[in-house]
């Protein structure tokens, strides 16, 4: 009989031994995923094709095109402040995401000289669910529009989802969002009746006016976010 207990006891012991190995290199192995991931959606909002790229080509292109900065929320640069460190925190009704480190917010980009783009995270709401992405400006007159991307939504496959298809991210490249030495942003239309010559509008989503309406916002409310530091650089 103490043989039986033992032998259960090492068993029990052994398996929890093996689950919390194999947790630990799960929790690893995403952690990496979601950290590529984001490298990747980086490079494609500068125009860098991530397809034909193994792993370790996202990994060498965002180390050679990409640098992380960190700004306060008057839009001074601040160095040697890791995005790791932030606690970010979610509105639930609008879907902005700000970020703190403490009780002090800051304003997470990126920069990206080789391809003269400066990138910030935007968020919000569409239809049904959070919109996540990132916006890329030209760096020298910080207006006009280089690339979107949008990683992570809810919204509906062949509508609302349409955000991700190249036919609408593409839509904003060289559009601008200053007007007047103002933000104006981007407007996103009904389907089909976006002025082609306005460079302030672009074709919504057919039977996905929400979502359009939910990016169009987004956009101009996390561009002002950083109003500061762009005008501080024009």
């Amino acid at each position: 009989m103490r043989n039986k207990y033992i032998f259960i006891l090492s068993l029990t012991f052994v398996s929890s031994l093996l689950l919390s190995l194999f947790s630990e290199g799960l929790k690893e192995r995403t952690i990496f995923n979601k950290q590529l991931d984001k490298k990747k959606n980086l490079l494609q909002t500068i125009g860098i094709n991530t397809s034909v790229m193994s792993n370790d080509q996202i990994i060498e292109s965002f180390n050679e095109n990409i640098t992380e900065i960190t700004l306060d929320i008057n839009g001074n640069l601040l160095p040697d402040i890791d995005h790791n460190l932030f606690e970010i925190n979610e509105d639930n009704i609008t879907g902005e995401l700000r970020y703190f480190i403490n009780d002090n917010e800051y304003l997470p980009a990126f920069l990206s000289n080789s391809m003269n783009s400066f990138i910030l995270p935007i968020s919000g709401k569409g239809l049904w669910s959070s919109l996540y992405g990132y916006f890329a400006i030209d760096n020298k007159n910080y207006s006009t529009v280089k690339g979107i991307t949008f990683y992570q939504h809810g919204e509906t496959p062949g509508l609302g989802a349409e955000i991700t298809k190249d036919w609408f991210k593409s839509s904003f490249i060289g559009k601008e969002i200053y007007s007047d030495n103002n933000i104006k942003s981007i407007v996103v239309s009904k389907a089909g009746q976006a002025n082609s010559d306005d460079l302030h509008e672009v074709n919504g989503i057919s039977g996905a006016t929400i979502t359009g309406r939910g990016v169009e916002v987004l956009l101009k409310r996390d561009l002002l976010r950083y109003e500061n530091y762009f005008r501080n650089n024009r």
